[in-house]
């Protein structure tokens, strides 16, 4: 249904998001995650057509969001962060000025309103002032508005974002009702939010794309930790999840070195199954001549899986820094006469 293929956002020379491909099929309730700073909200902003992409084409039922702006438009409801509500006005009078500006009939305005307020259990709040509504509720006033025209393509940027604990229950049991009619894309930086209401997760790390899964992928696979030593070739670790290595053992991926163990390099071995494979790991190893540090079951569940990502997007920085300083250095130098002279001489 949504398909963003090879899409970025510059602003100016700094990249927001970069090179970001994924496919949203219809009645998935998909979670955007991602530290501040991400792209999430670009990302959002770009599916509702608010802001055009630098390069990469956007497409909901093969209409492309740019091209077709208005009849993409039509077809989603948005709530930004920060929802555009004007305090001043009643919650009814709010409804009624925002399904005239989404082209709703005058003949239909009092069924599509009353459909949205019933949904978002505002009833008993139309005659009140948005300006001395909760926060929580005027998140409600700002998800109604956004599906008066039932839109197939509902867009929630950080709709829990800053309210107490029974409103984010309460915002989550709406999520999930609206989801029966609407795929539902939601942004956070909260973990729970998104093992609570979602299908599938997309992480951003630094304006890419980190992961993307289903969230029972997630809170189902797990990990297996070990550390041996590091004159022990990739290739020959990667064999156990290759044939006639350990059934049950999907993936390897190295985690550097151990900070522990000297000369000892991790890796996390993912797993499917019922029980951990850390005896028949541990067999084959040693049947190759290794020494095992450690070799530790350990859930991989969405915390872990985007910790991982943050450590290594900040491991990849800390290279790319490095390697900055260490080529301004030698460019300096080559342009320094004094060096140059000094290297020169006999």
């Amino acid at each position: 249904m949504i398909t963003l293929e090879n899409v970025s956002k510059m602003y100016g020379d700094i990249p927001a998001v970069t090179n970001v491909s994924f496919a949203i099929p219809k009645g998935e309730i998909v979670g955007l995650l991602g530290h501040n700073g991400a792209g999430k909200t670009t990302i959002m902003k770009m599916l509702t057509g608010y802001l055009e992409p630098t390069e990469g084409t956007i497409r909901l039922k093969d209409m492309d969001v740019i091209a077709e702006r208005i009849a993409v438009q039509r077809l989603i409801g948005y709530m930004p962060e920060n929802a555009p509500l004007y305090r001043e006005m009643t919650v009814q009078d709010y409804l009624v000025m925002m399904a005239r500006l989404r082209g709703i009939a005058e003949d239909a305005l009092g069924e599509a309103i009353a459909a949205a307020v019933k949904a978002t259990g505002l009833e008993a709040w139309m005659s009140r002032p948005i300006g001395t509504l909760s926060k929580g509720y005027r998140q409600r006033v700002g998800i109604c508005q956004a599906i008066l025209h039932k839109p197939e393509v509902l867009i929630l940027d950080e709709p829990t974002n800053g309210l107490d604990p029974e409103q984010i229950v309460e915002i989550r049991h709406l999520i999930r009702a609206l989801a029966k009619t609407s795929t539902v894309i939601l942004s956070t930086h909260i973990l729970s939010e998104i093992e609570a209401v979602c299908d599938r997760v997309i992480i951003m790390v630094n304006g890419a794309l980190a992961e993307d899964a289903a969230l029972n992928d997630f809170l189902l696979s797990n990990q297996i930790i070990i550390s041996i030593p590091a004159s022990v070739s990739l290739s020959a670790v990667e064999a156990l999840a290759g044939d006639g290595g350990v059934d049950g053992v999907t993936s390897v991926e190295s985690l550097g070195a151990d900070p522990v163990r000297g000369n000892y390099a991790r890796y996390a071995l993912t797993w499917r199954g019922d029980v951990p494979p850390v005896p028949e790991v541990l067999a084959h190893g040693t049947a190759q001549g290794w020494t095992f540090g450690m070799a530790a079951d350990m859930p991989k569940g969405l915390e872990s899986a985007f910790s991982r990502l943050m450590n290594a997007s900040r491991d990849d920085s800390a290279t790319a820094q490095a390697a900055d300083t260490a080529q301004a250095a030698d460019t300096a130098q080559a342009q320094d006469p004094a060096t140059a002279a000094e290297e020169d001489a006999p």
